[in-house]
């Protein structure tokens, strides 16, 4: 065994959130032509959390990040820097963090979103480390939440089935020099953004009659060569992340994938040599919920007893960008 780099920063306090409203593949068999069985076993998903007409992003967001400084022992205005990654933002500005750090009352704290899909809470964990380790700031509350029901198109078979809402949260501050992030590992390709995109509502294709005719504002994705790209990015990310850290995968107690799909999960896996009961799976309670999914997979298994202290866990994402990002973190 290698010895592991010194953390420069650590999760103080976890926190997550949910809507109450339950979407069930039969459900799903009543508005689209679809099947229970189908569903769960292209996907591994059995139902989704759906956000109610009153619901939106930031108060997702903004209960994660209560419940994770309520553990983490910080008032909101303790705050100091708050980065949400997020795709489903609210507005085109202000950021939705702005809403959140409203919500919060961290009246002190500089606010911003980040866009990286899938990946975006390992982005915004990277950036956080550095942040951190940069003495920029004394904490920083990440946050990865997602409204994506909003931009899922509910008459496309192939992709309504895959998302849910989400959101989970994580403060970070300085490392005791047993907690921390080891190490942080982002990557991406631009030239294959069409491969999975909403192609309308930003300035190159404004909203109009046309867009929202053709369904132009939903999420759309070519399958399979998201699957390709997907398989072959994580198991790359995962041997960098674990690298980068001076382990070995012999090392690490906990894989947290990104909660996709468990075909991708299951491959991933096999590459890399990790056995089943050594992966954290929730995607069949939640769906994809893009960047909450890491941080709720992550929190369940703390809650649950799973993850215990001192252990380390190997968290990967792939997203639309394409972007795709590994850390390795002892909880």
């Amino acid at each position: 065994m290698h010895s592991p780099v010194q953390p420069g920063s650590m999760i103080a306090g976890l926190g997550t959130a949910v809507p109450d409203r339950i979407l069930t593949n039969f459900d799903l068999e009543k508005m689209v032509e679809t099947s229970d069985q189908w569903i769960r076993e292209r996907s591994g998903i059995e139902r989704r959390h759906i956000l109610g007409a009153d619901e939106n992003n930031s108060d997702l967001a903004a209960a994660a990040a209560k419940r994770a400084l309520d553990e983490a022992g910080l008032k909101p205005e303790d705050v100091e820097c708050i980065v949400l990654a997020t795709i489903t933002q609210e507005h085109p500005f202000p950021a939705t963090a702005c809403l959140v750090q409203a919500k919060l009352g961290a009246t002190h704290a500089a606010a911003f979103d980040l866009s990286a899909a899938c990946s975006g809470f390992l982005y915004a964990l990277q950036l956080g480390d550095s942040l951190i380790r940069s003495a920029a700031y004394r904490n920083v509350l990440v946050i990865g939440s997602e409204a994506l029901s909003r931009v899922t198109d509910w008459q496309n078979r192939s992709t309504c089935v895959l998302f849910g809402d989400g959101a989970g949260a994580a403060v970070l501050v300085p490392s005791d020099g047993k907690r921390g992030i080891l190490s942080t590992y982002a990557k991406s390709d631009g030239r294959l953004a069409e491969l999975l995109w909403i192609p309308a509502g930003g300035t190159a294709r404004p909203a109009s009659r046309e867009t929202v005719d053709q369904r132009l504002h939903f999420i759309q994705m070519e399958g399979r060569e998201v699957f390709k790209h997907a398989v072959r990015t994580m198991t790359d990310a995962v041997k960098k992340a674990v690298k980068l850290a001076r382990l070995e995968f012999t090392d690490i107690d906990w894989l947290i994938p990104h909660q996709a799909n468990i075909r991708i999960i299951e491959a991933i896996a096999e590459r890399v040599h990790i056995p089943r009961e050594r992966i954290v799976v929730n995607l069949q309670e939640y769906g994809n919920t893009s960047s909450a999914s890491i941080p709720l997979a992550m929190d369940e298994a703390r809650r649950d007893g799973r993850i215990q202290p001192g252990h380390k866990c190997l968290l990967v994402a792939f997203g639309g960008g394409f972007t795709w990002a590994s850390s390795v973190v002892v909880l």
